[in-house]
């Protein structure tokens, strides 16, 4: 009975974010919201295996995710920008958190991100980002973000720096210098603790 429930409640939940569809029906970036469908999916232990029902429940669930189904929608054209504004009347996003980036990679996962501003140059695949987060910019420029890399909760990322590949940024640290790949950060400033997985104690160049 409770089983029965539970489905019911999700599936009532679901019907109340269909007219969200049709802005993904509307948008010409279906294949790059897929994959953040399935990448949230993975992340918050989803165990539905149809895109279609995960993309109802996260537009549902999470404000965070309909932050970035948002800004994918608005790489789309007139219609589907003007149905934007009509439907965020009534499904809000994240009040609290800023996407200003001329490029978000595949699978961006939005873990509480409140209170986060993300405002770099680009951000690559698969990267992750927590609460009270600033990845912003300074006079010199903005944050270039590449793939695999996650940033921690209170982290900042500030000026025209690149963090590379498979990098971990971790909590309250501060980066204002370039960050190589398959590293660790920690600290005010940020320095590397780990490199190719092993453990070291190096200043950022």
């Amino acid at each position: 009975m409770r089983d029965f429930a539970i489905k019911l409640i999700k599936t009532i939940q679901q019907i109340m974010t269909v007219p969200m569809l049709i802005l993904f029906i509307a948008s010409k970036n279906q294949e790059v919201i897929i994959v953040d469908v399935r990448r949230w999916a993975k992340k918050v232990e989803l165990i539905d295996s149809s895109d279609w029902a995960n993309l109802l429940y996260l537009l549902y669930k999470y404000p965070e995710f309909r932050s970035l189904y948002y800004y994918r929608i608005k790489q789309g054209n007139f219609i589907s920008l003007l149905l934007m504004h009509i439907i965020k009347f009534f499904y809000k996003e994240c009040p609290s958190l800023f996407l200003d980036c001329n490029n978000i990679g595949n699978g961006l996962f939005l873990k509480h991100a409140f209170s986060t501003i993300i405002s770099a140059e680009s951000i690559g695949e698969n990267c992750s980002v927590s609460q009270q987060v600033t990845v912003g910019y300074n006079t010199e420029g903005r944050p270039i973000i590449g793939n695999n890399v996650s940033i921690g909760a209170g982290a900042k990322v500030i000026g025209k720096v690149t963090i590379d590949d498979n990098v971990k940024v971790g909590a309250n640290a501060v980066v204002v210098k370039n960050v190589p790949k398959n590293c660790v950060v920690v600290g005010v400033p940020a320095y590397i603790v780990k490199r190719d997985g092993v453990k070291v104690k190096e200043q950022l160049i």
